[in-house]
């Protein structure tokens, strides 16, 4: 880590901050060093400011939102870590009356509680993000989604802080959601508005049950990891491989690197030790991944996990 973040960045703010914050409890992975500073902004304003002083200074901005699909590196990182905790920033607004056919969900919100409430509403269009734990500003940074569709699929609007502190909504018709990809630009995701549909709420759940018991069954979920690691790569033709078939082809599963190994269950999932787990190993054994799969097959698999940290990145 480099000298650490100066607190005049945001002593005079209203946020929460920890200088030297631990990260490794707040991913999914559990592993990892600490942050200069976890910032956690209480309004708007602050965090624009935050955003503000930190671009003027060139200071590293890193958003973290549920650390479903995130590594962080075991010696930290630098510069500022923004979470959207505070209640402002994780909020979901309803209709109070009449038909509800959008919802506006803030950048903090949790996905998954988010498509348990819609389901208990008898709102439907979310479905499809059954079991795929993260933030709203999260899965639509990475248009997160699965066999049954992705996040995207329900998007009215979006609305962005850039780097400068900057707020601009962009409306759907100016967004791509493509494979694990949007054009997004770069900041901080505040919100989004949701298409959904009024349902029978038993049909809903029923749907919601369907999605979730699939995923259950197919992946390693009481593992300690970080959901899929490599991106399906495309082939010559536009269609799309299995990254998990290619690395099960490629003789890896269970596969073992120190304390991360390939899941026996399904190989596209990195698992590491609960005791420990570190992360250079997860990062080594992406690696070898990697290699492997190009040797056996000719193609080069792309990382779905971000890595933070200069020797992981």
């Amino acid at each position: 880590m480099t000298v650490a973040t100066p607190s005049s960045l945001y002593a005079d703010l209203n946020v929460d901050a920890q200088p030297d914050a631990p990260l490794a409890s707040r991913t999914w992975y559990g592993v990892g060093g600490k942050a200069d500073v976890l910032i956690t902004p209480r309004d708007l304003a602050s965090l624009a400011m935050l955003m503000r002083r930190c671009h003027r200074d060139q200071v590293p901005v890193r958003i973290l939102g549920s650390g479903a699909n995130l590594l962080v590196s075991d010696a930290g990182v630098d510069g500022v870590v923004i979470s959207l905790d505070a209640p402002e920033l994780r909020t979901v607004e309803y209709n109070q009356q009449g038909s509800v056919e959008v919802v506006r969900a803030w950048g903090g919100a949790s996905t998954e509680k988010l498509v348990q409430e819609l389901a208990r509403r008898g709102l439907a269009g979310l479905e499809q993000m059954a079991g795929i734990p993260s933030s709203i500003g999260g899965a639509l940074r990475m248009n997160a989604g699965g066999k049954f569709g992705c996040i995207g699929d329900a998007v009215h609007s979006v609305a962005v802080m850039g780097p400068d502190g900057s707020e601009r909504i962009y409306l759907r018709e100016s967004l791509a959601f493509d494979y694990r990809h949007t054009n997004i630009p770069e900041g901080v995701i505040l919100w989004a508005v949701l298409q959904l549909r009024e349902e029978d709420p038993l049909t809903v759940r029923s749907r919601l049950k369907e999605y979730f018991s699939y995923k259950k069954n197919s992946q390693p979920m009481s593992d300690q990891s970080s959901g899929c690691m490599f991106k399906n790569p495309l082939l010559a033709d536009g269609t799309r491989e299995s990254a998990g078939k290619l690395i099960d082809l490629a003789k890896l599963k269970g596969f073992r690197l120190g304390s991360a190994f390939v899941s026996p269950k399904h190989a596209n999932f990195i698992s590491v030790d609960a005791v420990g787990g570190r992360a250079s190993d997860i990062a080594a054994i992406s690696q070898q991944i990697i290699a492997r799969v190009f040797d056996a097959h000719g193609i080069t698999l792309e990382r779905e996990v971000v890595f933070w940290g200069a020797d992981i990145e």
